[in-house]
């Protein structure tokens, strides 16, 4: 009799409580995405995670290790850069304050990431509203920051190519401009902290946070509009713009270099230049296409997740989906030190100079013209 009692109140208690608990439980009984929070932390899910179990464990641990060693490579790489240039007088140009504002957006993107492995070795929400809302913000800071000094960039190198002789940028126009990128980016960070226009919610497994895409209002839509044209299409189309300007611009002068030695009955213009050297259209070709190809791969992504929960089908959507572009616009902060500045050949010389244990065999300028100069000055005593 009694058990028959106790199966009448569990039958009552579900149909009664049932339609408000049914998100957090799980058909098959394993344990659920949101299980065990509540309060505060309960309330900043977005709906379309109730309904998903939890990840296995092993999904968290792949990932925690994925983000120890962007970490690891992101902090030295761009420590590394924002070391060695503000540290080295020749380096200090105009153009490389640009360099360096990017290598310190990346390095902020990483230094957040001991809140994702604090979250992933806990498998879960562990850091709570507050440890969210910290993540995003520095998140939002260099996301948008790193964009929009690529694009910065692409216009520097854009008009020291096509504008030689009056396309150098000086030093209080690089400090104006990236005065501008911190201020640009404030409103699209603020904003959603502060909770006045948009939000910043957790996404995915819960363990990393961003920009809310998911609530379905109108004032969710419009700023996942505003902020996708604004902090992708934007910087997109300069980077686009720019670099293609400068293929064109050296392709042209290229041609007109063949078009010349056709005239003089030379095979090139460039006879003199090492023959295994790659020509300068090559070179900015690739480094122009690298530049673009990092951009596009790194948050094109994002920005496709963020228009399908706002617009499209939110079920394509799931946990494990959603962090997929969570990881590629972290992977970009790694590659960045490698393609802006371990590619210089200047900061190349100086890590030789002050790490000659990283065995970095770059030639040395200063060393190769004074060599020529003392063996032209000595061949006609000799």
């Amino acid at each position: 009799m009694i058990p028959t009692l106790n199966m009448d109140n569990d039958t009552q208690n579900f149909n009664t409580y049932g339609a408000y608990f049914a998100p957090l439980r799980s058909i098959d009984g394993s344990k659920m995405l949101v299980e065990g929070l509540e309060g505060e932390a309960l309330a900043a899910i977005p709906d379309h995670w109730m309904s998903y179990a939890s990840p296995p464990a092993s999904a968290h641990t792949a990932l925690a290790l994925l983000y120890c060693f962007f970490t690891a490579a992101a902090l030295i790489g761009n420590g590394l850069v924002i070391f060695i240039f503000s540290t080295t007088k020749s380096l200090r140009t105009s153009s490389n304050l640009l360099i360096l504002n990017l290598a310190i957006l990346d390095f902020l993107m990483m230094a957040k990431a001991p809140i994702f492995i604090y979250n992933s070795a806990n498998r879960g929400f562990a850091s709570g509203v507050l440890g969210c809302q910290i993540f995003a913000l520095i998140g939002s800071y260099s996301g948008i920051g790193a964009g929009m000094t690529n694009a910065c960039i692409a216009y520097d190198r854009h008009s020291t190519i096509t504008r030689p002789l009056d396309g150098r940028l000086s030093r209080g126009k690089a400090l104006l401009m990236i005065a501008c990128i911190w201020i640009y980016a404030t409103p699209w960070s603020i904003l959603p902290l502060l909770k006045i226009w948009g939000r910043f919610v957790p996404e995915g497994y819960l363990t990393s946070c961003s920009f809310d895409y998911l609530t379905n209002s109108f004032d969710t839509k419009l700023f996942v509009g505003c902020i996708f044209v604004c902090s992708y299409c934007f910087p997109m189309f300069f980077i686009l713009y720019f670099y293609s300007g400068i293929v064109k611009q050296v392709f042209a002068h290229e041609a007109a270099l063949r078009e010349q030695a056709k005239k003089m009955n030379v095979e090139s213009l460039r006879s003199n230049q090492n023959a295994a050297a790659e020509s300068a259209e090559i070179r900015i070709a690739k480094a122009a296409l690298t530049v673009c190809f990092l951009f596009v791969a790194s948050w094109t992504p994002y920005g496709v997740m963020a228009l399908i929960g706002a617009y499209g089908d939110q079920n394509l959507l799931t946990p494990g989906v959603t962090m997929i572009p969570a990881v590629t616009c972290k992977a970009v902060a790694c590659i960045d030190p490698w393609v802006y500045a371990i590619s210089h050949p200047k900061y190349r010389q100086e890590l030789q100079r002050r790490m000659p244990w990283l065995q970095i065999n770059e030639p040395d300028d200063n060393a190769s013209t004074g060599t020529t100069n003392t063996t032209n000055s000595t061949t006609p005593t000799a």
